[in-house]
C-alpha cells in the first residue's frame, strides 16, 4: 500500500460513487434510526478487525506512519486531509476510503484478504455524524462505579449483581428462570465452592430449614470448610503452571508442594486478594518476611525449568523471566503481554520496550538458567510444614536443655579429668577418634587393614610400597605410579553426605589424587580429592565441563610437612554444600564450577592415590585414611585433626595443652572414662546435635524468588534473543498505564503494590471476572486472558465494574466477593432453558437461566471418590501418586519409574495428585485438565467417547463403583428399591423420578441375575482397587450393585454442576 499522503486526495464527487458500488440507498432504507454509537461498542471492533495490523501500535508493519489505535492518530492532520473529521463526511478521509470506487484506493486492499461489509461503513458513518465521540480501550479506563440501573421486576433482586443482569434480560425481551430447586441449588453450590458434593444429612438439613437466611447458611458453612481453600487453589494451581516435575525433556523431580500448601492456606484464611497477590510477587522484600510469606513467592518459581545437557544457560534464563512476564500480564492483567518480547504488541498499545521494562523486574534472581535435574534449583529456603516447625522447636529446646545441663557440670570436667590422669597409666589407654557413622578406617601402621567395618584390605596396584614413618605411627607412601584400590565402598552420590579424613604430606612440585572413586581417566566421572599446586581441590563429576561440582582452596598446603585435610558434603547438590579444612581450619574456597545435575555414582572402586589417569596418581605421603557416610561438624574435624594420641597428650602440662588436643582428650575422656554423671549428659548432648541435624535434613525445601546482591542490567532484545542485546532499559511500568505511585520502589515490591492499586484498569476486573467464570463457566468477558483489543467485550460492563469496584471497596476481600455471587438471584436460576432459549442464548451469555457444564477433571475424580466413601481428607502434604497405568513413563529421560502409592494416599483430592508435565495423568487428562507446561486460565471442556470409557473401565472409578455399591447395601437396610434410591440421591442429590426408579431397579435384576450365573466375573469386578471388599457380602450381590453404581458413576447429570 502507498502511504495516504503520496497518493491523490479524492474528489469530493466520490461520495456518489458509494451509491453505485454499494446501493446505499436501497441499505439505509426502511432502517429504524440508529441510536448514539459509542466507540469501544461499535467502531474499535472493526478498526481492530481491519485496519490496526497494518495501522496499529506495531511500527515494523505500519503503514503511512499512520495509527488508527490512537486519538492522536485517528484525528490527525495529515496536512491537505485529514483521517476523521466530526460530523464531516466528505472531510473524513477514512471513510471516504472506504466507499472509494478506485480499489487502488479502497480500504482495506483487496491484497489484505479482508473486506468491511455495508453495515460496518454504515456504522462508521453514522458515528462520524455524531461527532466521532473517542475512547481510549475500555480495559484501560479505571473501573467506576455504577449506579444500579432502574428494573421493573424488583422483586426478582436479591443483591446489586441482579440489576445489572435483569436490566439487560429486560432489554433483551428476556424473562429470568425460575429458582432452582433446593435439592439442585445446595448441590451447585457446593460443588463451586468446595468442588465436593453435599451430603444426604446436609441436603437434609437446608430442605427442613425454611428460615430466610437458610440458603446464607449453607454458603457461611461452606465458605468456613477446609475444603474451600482445596477448591480456590486447584484452579490457581493451573493459573501458577504449578507441578511437581521441572518438564522439558528430562521432567526431574521437584519439590514444590509447600507453596502449593501456602495456597490453600491463604485462601482459607481469607488473605485479601492484595496481600495475596504482593506476597506471591514480592514476599521475599516485604520488611522482615516471614517463612509463609517466602513460600508464597514460589509462585513465579512454578515455571519449568530445563536441566538437559549441552543447553545454553543463559538462553533459558531468558525464558525463565519472559515466563514470569507474561504469567504476571495474564494473571494480573488479563493481556497478552508476551506479544511485546519480539516487536511491538501489533493491537494493543504495549511496545517492545515496555516488555523489556517489566522484564527488568523480574531479571535480578540469582539463578542458573540450566535447572538442576532431581529436586529443586536454587534459590531455594528450607520450608517445615507446621507440624515440623513444632517438632524442630521441641528438638531445639531438647539441644538447648541438653547444652545447659553439659554446660552445668562442665565445671567439674578439668578437675575430674586431673584426678583421672593421676591414677592413669597412658600407654594403657587406647586412642579413640570420631566414630559416629565411619564406614571406613585405614591407619596404614604396618598392614593395609579396614580396621572398622572388616571389609577386604587395600590392594597395591601397579607396584609395591613398603610403609614408611607416619603422622600417627606409619604411613603409605604413593611414587606417582601405583595406588591402593580398597574396592567397593563408599558408592556416595549426590544426594549422600559423607566426608573425608586423612593426613597428607605433599612433595613440592609434586601433587596429584588422594582419594577417589571415579572413572580412572583424565576428569572422568566420580568423585575426587586432588592436590594440584599445594591446592586442595574437590570434584564431584558428571561431566567435567558442565555437570559437575568443582572447587579449589585459595591457600595452598605448605610441602614437606604433614597436613590434616578433611572435606565434608552435605548433599546439597551445590558448591556451598562443600567444606574443605586443613589442620582443623576452614579454608576459603574458590568455585570453578556450581552446576551439578545428575548422579555421579560410578561403578569404579574407591582408590587412595589414584583416579583420574596414570598422570592422576599421588606422589607422597597419606596417613589414617577415614570415610564417613555423614558431614562431618568442625567439632569433630578438630578432634580428627589433632595427631597427638592420649597418652601424648596426657604427657603434656595441662597448662601447655592446645585447643584441639584439650577437645581430643575430653572427647575421649567422656565416652569413657568420666563418672556416669558426666558421660551421660555428654552422650544426650551429641544425641541431641544429632537428631536436630538429621530431623533438619528431611525439612522439604520449596522455591522462591530472591533479589541478588545490585541489579542486573536488562537490554531490549532483539526478536526476543537471548544473545542479541539492544538498548539498555531499567524497570519501569508501561505507558499506556498509570504510573508507580509516589513512594513506591522500582522493583518487584512496587510493581506488586501497583498491580492492586485502586487507579490500576485491569487487575480487579481480571480477578473478578474469572472468579465469575467459575461459577457460571463463562467470563463477562469471555476471553479470560484476553482484555486487549483482540479479546471478547464484555457482555455486562456495567456490571463488570460494578463487581470490580465493589472488590476494591472490601479491601480484595476474596469470601466476600464468592458469597456475594453465589447469594445473587442471578446465580440461583434454574438451568432449564426452552428450545427458544438455547437458540438465541445458547452460551447463555445473556444470563437468563442458571449455570450448567461439566465439570472439571479435579472435581469428576474427587466427586466418585466422595460419594463412594473412599474419599480420605487430609490438607497439604507431598504429592501423591494415584492409579496409572503401568509404563507411562518409561520413554522419559528421567524419573521413568511411577511408584504408585497405597493406602490413603490413593484416594486423597486430585490437586494432590503429583503432576508430571511431560505425562499427565491420563484419568485427569481425559477431562481437559491442563498439563501446566504454562500458565493457563480457562479450562477445556469437550466430549470424547475416551471420557465414557474412562468412567466405565479406569480402576479409580470401577473401584468407586463397587464401594458406592458397598454403600447401598450396608447403609441401608431396607429394600433393593430403598437402597437404589439411597445410591441415587448421593450421587445426584436428588431422590430419582418414578421412571429412573423402574429402570434402576430393572438394571440391578438384570446385573444380578448375569453375575448369579457368572461368578467369575463377578469376582473379577468386586476385586478392582486395592481397597478391601467387605467379604460378608455376597458376591453376586455386591456385583450387581457396583454395576448400577457404575451407571450412574456415567450419568450426565452427575458430573454436570447444573
Amino acid at each position: 500500500m502507498v502511504p495516504i499522503k503520496q497518493r491523490k486526495k479524492l474528489t469530493r464527487g466520490c461520495v456518489s460513487g458509494l451509491f453505485s458500488l454499494f446501493t446505499l440507498t436501497s441499505l439505509l432504507q426502511g432502517q429504524t434510526p440508529t441510536p448514539d454509537l459509542t466507540f469501544n461498542q461499535d467502531i474499535r471492533p472493526i478498526l481492530t478487525d481491519l485496519c490496526i495490523q497494518c495501522h496499529g501500535p506495531d511500527s515494523v508493519q505500519r503503514k503511512a506512519s499512520l495509527r488508527l489505535d490512537t486519538e492522536a492518530g485517528l484525528f490527525s492532520d495529515r496536512g491537505d486531509y485529514r483521517i476523521v473529521v466530526p460530523g464531516n463526511l466528505e472531510e473524513s478521509e477514512l471513510f471516504q476510503r472506504l466507499i472509494s470506487p478506485d480499489e487502488d484506493q479502497r480500504m482495506p486492499p483487496e491484497s489484505s484478504g479482508l473486506k468491511i461489509s455495508p453495515e460496518q461503513i454504515h456504522l462508521i458513518q453514522k458515528w462520524i455524524e455524531q461527532g466521532a465521540p473517542w475512547q481510549q480501550h475500555w480495559s484501560f479506563i479505571p473501573p467506576k462505579r455504577a449506579v444500579f440501573p432502574r428494573v421493573r421486576n424488583t422483586n426478582w433482586i436479591r443483591n446489586g449483581i441482579d440489576y445489572f443482569v435483569l436490566k439487560r434480560l429486560e432489554t433483551e425481551g428476556l424473562h429470568p428462570a425460575n429458582e432452582a430447586a433446593r435439592e439442585t441449588l445446595i448441590r451447585r453450590v457446593s460443588l463451586d465452592l468446595t468442588g465436593l458434593p453435599p451430603s444426604p444429612e446436609e441436603i437434609d438439613t437446608f430442605l427442613l430449614d425454611n428460615t430466610p437466611d437458610a440458603f446464607e447458611k449453607v454458603v457461611d458453612r461452606l465458605l468456613a470448610s477446609p475444603r474451600y481453600g482445596e477448591r480456590m487453589a486447584e484452579r490457581w494451581m493451573d493459573l501458577a503452571r504449578y507441578a511437581d516435575t521441572s518438564g522439558y525433556q528430562n521432567d526431574g523431580p521437584r519439590y514444590m508442594w509447600r507453596w502449593r500448601d501456602w495456597v490453600i492456606s491463604a485462601y482459607n484464611r481469607n488473605l485479601s486478594f492484595r496481600d495475596f497477590t504482593i506476597e506471591q510477587l514480592a514476599g521475599d522484600m516485604l520488611e522482615n518476611p516471614t517463612l509463609d510469606q517466602l513460600i508464597a513467592t514460589g509462585f513465579n518459581r512454578n515455571h519449568r525449568g530445563n536441566a538437559e545437557g549441552g543447553i545454553i544457560p543463559e538462553e533459558f534464563a531468558v525464558e525463565y523471566v519472559v515466563d514470569r512476564v507474561e504469567t504476571t500480564g495474564t494473571v494480573w492483567l488479563g493481556l497478552t503481554i508476551g506479544c511485546g518480547r519480539c516487536h511491538d504488541h501489533k493491537f494493543d498499545p504495549l511496545s517492545q520496550k515496555d516488555f523489556y521494562q517489566l522484564f527488568a523486574y523480574f531479571n535480578n534472581i540469582p539463578e542458573n538458567g540450566r535447572a538442576i535435574k532431581e529436586g529443586n534449583s536454587p534459590p531455594f529456603i528450607k520450608a517445615p510444614t507446621t507440624d515440623q516447625q513444632q517438632i524442630l522447636k521441641q528438638l531445639e529446646l531438647k539441644q538447648n536443655r541438653a547444652e545447659r545441663h553439659f554446660s552445668d557440670l562442665r565445671s567439674q570436667l578439668s578437675h575430674s579429668i586431673l584426678q583421672w590422669q593421676a591414677d592413669a597409666i597412658p600407654t594403657a589407654i587406647p586412642d579413640g577418634s570420631i566414630a559416629d557413622q565411619l564406614i571406613a578406617h585405614y591407619a596404614f601402621d604396618g598392614n593395609l587393614d579396614e580396621s572398622k567395618s572388616r571389609t577386604p584390605p587395600g590392594v597395591l596396584q601397579d607396584g609395591d610400597s613398603p610403609f614408611v614413618p607416619g603422622r600417627i605411627k606409619q604411613g603409605l607412601p604413593f611414587n606417582g605410579k601405583h595406588y591402593l584400590g580398597l574396592g567397593d565402598i563408599a558408592n556416595f552420590s549426590y544426594f549422600d553426605s559423607f566426608s573425608f579424613s586423612m593426613w597428607v604430606f605433599t612433595e613440592p612440585n609434586q601433587g596429584g589424587t588422594l582419594i577417589s572413586r571415579m572413572k580412572d581417566e583424565h576428569h572422568g566421572s566420580g568423585y575426587s580429592v586432588v592436590v594440584e599446586n599445594q591446592k586442595i581441590q574437590v570434584n564431584l563429576i558428571q561431566r567435567w565441563l558442565d555437570d559437575a561440582i568443582r572447587v579449589e582452596t585459595v591457600a595452598a598446603l605448605n610441602p614437606q610437612r604433614w597436613s590434616h585435610i578433611a572435606v565434608t558434603y552435605d548433599g546439597t547438590r551445590t558448591a556451598q554444600g562443600i567444606s574443605v579444612y586443613v589442620n582443623g581450619k576452614s579454608q576459603e574456597l574458590i568455585f570453578h564450577l556450581d552446576g551439578l545435575n545428575q548422579s555421579f555414582a560410578v561403578d569404579e572402586p574407591v582408590r587412595i592415590g589414584g583416579g583420574g589417569g596414570p598422570e592422576g596418581r599421588f606422589h607422597g605421603r597419606v596417613d589414617d585414611v577415614r570415610i564417613y557416610d555423614k558431614s562431618l561438624t568442625s567439632d569433630e574435624i578438630t578432634i580428627l585433626s589433632t595427631a597427638e594420641s592420649l597418652h601424648e597428650i596426657l604427657a603434656i602440662d595441662p597448662g601447655q595443652r592446645s585447643d584441639p588436643q584439650i577437645a581430643k582428650l575430653e572427647h575421649r575422656y567422656l565416652m569413657q572414662f568420666a563418672p556416669e554423671s558426666l558421660t551421660a549428659s555428654y552422650l544426650t548432648l551429641l544425641k541431641t546435635r544429632k537428631e536436630y541435624r538429621q530431623f533438619y535434613r528431611s525439612i522439604p525445601t520449596v522455591m522462591v524468588m530472591k533479589e541478588q546482591p545490585g541489579i542486573r542490567d536488562t537490554f531490549i532484545l532483539d526478536r526476543g534473543q537471548y544473545d542479541k542485546p539492544g538498548t539498555k532499559v531499567t524497570a519501569k511500568i508501561p505507558a499506556v498505564f498509570h504510573p508507580l505511585p509516589k513512594g513506591l520502589p522500582a522493583n518487584r515490591l512496587g510493581l506488586a503494590a501497583w498491580l492492586v492499586d485502586a487507579e490500576n484498569p485491569l487487575t480487579a476486573r481480571v480477578a473478578v471476572n474469572r472468579y465469575w467464570n467459575m461459577y457460571f463457566g463463562n467470563g463477562l468477558v469471555a476471553t479470560l486472558e484476553d482484555f486487549g483489543s483482540q479479546g471478547s467485550p464484555p457482555t455486562h460492563p456495567h456490571l463488570l465494574d460494578w463487581l470490580a469496584t465493589e472488590f476494591i471497596h472490601s479491601n480484595w476481600n476474596i469470601k466476600e466477593l464468592q458469597k456475594l455471587i453465589v447469594m445473587s438471584a442471578t446465580y440461583r436460576q434454574s438451568s432449564y432453558a426452552n428450545n427458544a432459549l438455547r437458540s438465541r442464548d445458547p452460551e447463555n451469555l445473556l444470563l437468563a437461566r442458571g449455570p450448567r457444564h461439566r465439570m472439571a477433571a479435579a472435581m469428576i475424580r474427587d466427586q466418585a471418590l466422595a460419594i463412594s466413601g473412599l474419599l480420605v481428607e487430609r490438607l497439604g502434604g507431598p504429592s501423591v501418586k494415584p492409579y496409572q497405568p503401568e509404563g507411562l513413563w518409561k520413554e522419559i529421560a528421567t524419573d521413568t519409574d511411577y511408584e504408585q502409592d497405597r493406602g490413603d494416599n490413593l484416594y486423597r483430592r486430585s490437586l494432590y495428585t503429583y503432576w508430571k508435565r511431560t505425562v499427565n495423568n491420563p484419568t485427569m487428562t481425559n477431562f481437559d485438565a491442563s498439563p501446566r507446561e504454562t500458565c493457563t486460565v480457562i479450562q477445556q471442556r469437550t466430549n470424547t467417547p475416551l471420557q465414557a470409557l474412562t468412567l466405565m473401565n479406569d480402576i479409580t472409578f470401577v473401584e468407586a463403583s463397587r464401594m458406592l455399591g458397598e454403600r447401598m447395601i450396608k447403609e441401608v437396610s431396607g429394600t433393593s428399591a430403598a437402597r437404589l434410591a439411597y445410591g441415587f440421591r448421593l450421587a445426584t442429590s436428588r431422590f430419582p423420578e418414578p421412571a429412573e426408579h423402574t429402570l434402576l431397579i430393572n438394571s440391578l435384576s438384570t446385573f444380578l441375575n448375569h453375575f448369579q450365573e457368572n461368578s467369575e466375573a463377578a469376582e473379577q469386578l468386586i476385586n478392582h482397587g486395592d481397597h478391601p471388599r467387605d467379604k460378608t457380602l455376597d458376591k453376586a450381590t455386591l456385583a450387581a450393585y457396583a454395576s448400577v453404581a457404575g451407571l450412574l458413576l456415567n450419568l450426565d447429570e452427575v458430573i454436570t454442576k447444573e
